[in-house]
C-alpha cells in the first residue's frame, strides 16, 4: 500500500508539515541512495525526535512515495508546457530519473500514484490519444516502463564499451560491440519512437 492509498491523519497539533518531509527525504535520498534514507536520518536532518515523524506517515516506504512525487513536481523540464510530443515528454521524464536515480527503484516497488505523476500520465494519455493511438494506456505502458528500465541500467552503460564479449560464441555480437559507440539517452529516444508507432496485440 503507498501513501497515496492511505494518507495518515495528523495526530499532533504541531505535527511535521508533509511538504518538509518530502523535500528533505528526496535530498537524503539525492545524496545518498535508498539506503540514506532513514526515519532516524530524517529526523536528524529535521532537528526533531525520530517518534514526531509517525504523526504524519506510518514507515519509509511513504517518505519514498512522498519523494518520487516531490521532485517530480518541481522539475520544470517535465512541465513545459512546449512539449506536445509524448517522445519528448517521455525523455524529459528520463532525464528527470537520472538526476533521481533512486526513482526507478521506487517506481519498481509499487505504481507511483502521487498527484505529480498522475498529472504526468493523464498528460500522456492525452498525448497518444491525440496522436490517434487505439489504445493509449497500453502504448503508454510500454513506453514509460521502457524508459524507466533504461535508466536503471544507463549507470553501467559507461562500463559497457570495455566489456569484452567472446568472438567465437557470439561472432555477431562481439562484432557489433566493437563497432558501437553507446550513446544511452540516443538509444531511449531511437526506442521511443518505435514504441509509439506500436499497436500492442493481445497476443504476442
Amino acid at each position: 500500500m503507498s501513501y497515496w492509498d492511505d494518507p495518515k491523519p495528523v495526530q499532533r497539533a504541531r505535527a511535521v508539515v508533509i511538504d518538509e518531509l518530502a523535500r528533505e527525504s528526496a535530498a537524503l535520498l539525492d545524496e545518498g541512495g535508498i539506503s540514506a534514507l532513514t526515519i532516524r536520518a530524517l529526523a536528524t536532518r529535521l532537528g526533531v525526535a525520530p517518534p514526531s515523524l509517525y504523526s504524519r506517515i506510518q514507515s519509509v516506504d511513504d517518505l519514498l512515495d512522498l519523494s518520487l512525487d516531490q521532485v517530480l513536481d518541481r522539475d520544470g523540464q517535465v512541465w513545459d508546457a512546449r512539449i506536445e510530443n509524448p517522445c519528448e515528454l517521455l525523455l524529459a521524464l528520463y532525464d528527470h530519473l537520472g538526476r533521481h536515480p533512486w526513482g526507478p527503484q521506487v517506481i519498481g516497488l509499487r505504481p507511483p500514484r502521487g498527484p505529480a505523476y498522475v498529472r504526468l500520465s493523464e498528460r500522456l494519455l492525452g498525448l497518444l490519444a491525440d496522436d490517434g493511438d487505439d489504445d493509449p494506456l497500453s502504448v503508454a505502458y510500454a513506453m514509460s516502463n521502457f524508459v524507466i528500465g533504461s535508466v536503471a541500467t544507463a549507470a553501467s552503460a559507461a562500463e559497457e564499451p570495455a566489456t569484452r564479449v567472446d568472438p567465437i560464441s557470439a561472432p555477431v555480437y562481439a562484432r557489433l560491440h566493437s563497432e558501437h559507440d553507446i550513446d544511452p539517452r540516443a538509444i531511449v529516444e531511437a526506442g521511443l519512437r518505435a514504441l509509439q508507432g506500436i499497436r500492442i496485440p493481445d497476443v504476442c
